[in-house]
C-alpha cells in the first residue's frame, strides 16, 4: 500500500500538484492573470492588491485558480500570499464607520472591489481598501 501511495505523489508532482481549495490574494498592487502557467500564455485579465482567489492546483510556480464569479486563470506565486480578504458581490455595497447598519456610511462600493479583512464582529467585517480606506461591512455583501 505504501509504495502505491508514492507512486501517485509522484504522479501529482510531475504534472502539477492538485490542491484542496485554499484561499489566497493578490499580494502586489497589480497582477496578471494567464491563460496558462507561464509568461508566454495571453493576459486574460489585470487584478488589484487583495483580490481573493481559491487555488486549484499547483505547476511550478504558477496556481490555477478560481475567483468570487467562477472565472478561471493562473497566476505567479510571487503575487499571492495568505492574506485573509473579501470582495463586494453586489453594486453599491455600503461600508459603514461601526459594525451596525445603522451607522454612518463612510463609502460605498461596487461589485468587484477587494478589501483585507482586519477583523469579524459577529455577521461585520472590518476592512481596508489597498488605497488605506477602511470600514465595517456585513458578510451577506462580500465573498
Amino acid at each position: 500500500m505504501k509504495r502505491y501511495s508514492l507512486i501517485i505523489v509522484g504522479l501529482l508532482l510531475l504534472h502539477g500538484t492538485a490542491l484542496s481549495s485554499e484561499r489566497f490574494a493578490v499580494s502586489v498592487p497589480t497582477a496578471n492573470i494567464r491563460s496558462g502557467p507561464g509568461e508566454k500564455y495571453d493576459i486574460l485579465w489585470k487584478v488589484e492588491r487583495y483580490y481573493p482567489i481559491l487555488i486549484l492546483q499547483k505547476s511550478g510556480h504558477w496556481y490555477f485558480f478560481k475567483d468570487f464569479e467562477g472565472d478561471k486563470g493562473w497566476i505567479h506565486d510571487s503575487c499571492i500570499g495568505k492574506i485573509s480578504s473579501v470582495i463586494s458581490l453586489k453594486d453599491n455595497c455600503n461600508v459603514r464607520s461601526m459594525p451596525d447598519v445603522g451607522a454612518m456610511i463612510l463609502f460605498t462600493v461596487e461589485k468587484g472591489i477587494p478589501f483585507k479583512i482586519i477583523e469579524r464582529k459577529g455577521e461585520w467585517i472590518h476592512i481596508e481598501h489597498s488605497d488605506g480606506d477602511k470600514g465595517w461591512i456585513h458578510q451577506s455583501l462580500v465573498w
